[in-house]
């Protein structure tokens, strides 16, 4: 079953003879249980790409849809969680508190947000980091507190944005290793942007863009 579909779609920012086409035209399916790496160089589209997967922007030319899923208004909180490139927790709650926070948003009661955050927390090895403020942790437990908190909406697609980009080589495995451990737990499609290699090889499908145009060495896509 089909999560997320692009037909012929392109993003371009500004007008005139400043436009810039961050995507060209790209056609490509996410389907339920995928493991697929975005990968290519910074700059070239990856991020527009996953934001037009995610909703969080609409296509300039073409088609965005999510069949499995229902309208842009379906997504979130829930069905569709995306994991950002850098820092992405609010900084005056604390990390349980961020965890909670997309059940709270989903109409979850207060109560009910902290025991399926304190779940999360266990799953991901992060009980003791509850209390702390986002400022008192690494990098690395940063991206794995963001984990926790986008597996909060029990989702059917998680998209992950460079979650890699600032971390050394041994907290880069580590946060793919939750990524892989969430996404079979809460049985969800899960898509990584990433320039490592390291980390694409670890997925099942490879989809490359370069300079704006998307080609994939994976089976779910067509010019």
């Amino acid at each position: 079953m089909t999560l997320a579909r692009c037909e012929a779609a392109s993003r371009t920012y500004g007008h005139g003879g400043t436009a810039t086409t961050a995507l060209q035209p790209a056609t490509c399916e996410v389907n339920e249980g995928a493991r697929t790496a975005i990968v290519g160089p910074s700059g070239s589209g990856k991020t527009t790409l996953l934001h037009l997967l995610a909703g969080l922007d609409s296509p300039t030319t073409g088609r965005v849809s999510w069949p499995a899923i229902g309208g842009i208004e379906a997504l979130r909180p829930g069905p569709v969680a995306v994991i950002f490139q850098g820092p992405s927790l609010l900084g005056a709650l604390s990390v349980e508190e961020n965890v909670a926070l997309p059940a709270l948003l989903a109409g979850a009661s207060a109560s009910e947000a902290r025991a399926h955050a304190g779940e999360l927390l266990d799953l991901l090895e992060l009980r003791d980091l509850a209390d702390k403020l986002p400022e008192e942790i690494s990098g690395g437990q940063s991206q794995r507190v963001a984990t926790a908190r986008a597996l909060a909406g029990s989702p059917r697609l998680i998209l992950a944005d460079e979650p890699t980009g600032q971390l050394d080589r041994a907290s880069s495995r580590a946060v793919v290793d939750v990524l892989l451990e969430a996404a079979a737990h809460s049985e969800a499609a899960l898509v990584i942007s990433t320039h490592d290699p390291s980390v694409a090889e670890r997925l099942h499908e490879r989809w490359e863009i370069h300079g704006g145009r998307l080609r994939s060495e994976g089976p779910a896509w067509s010019r």
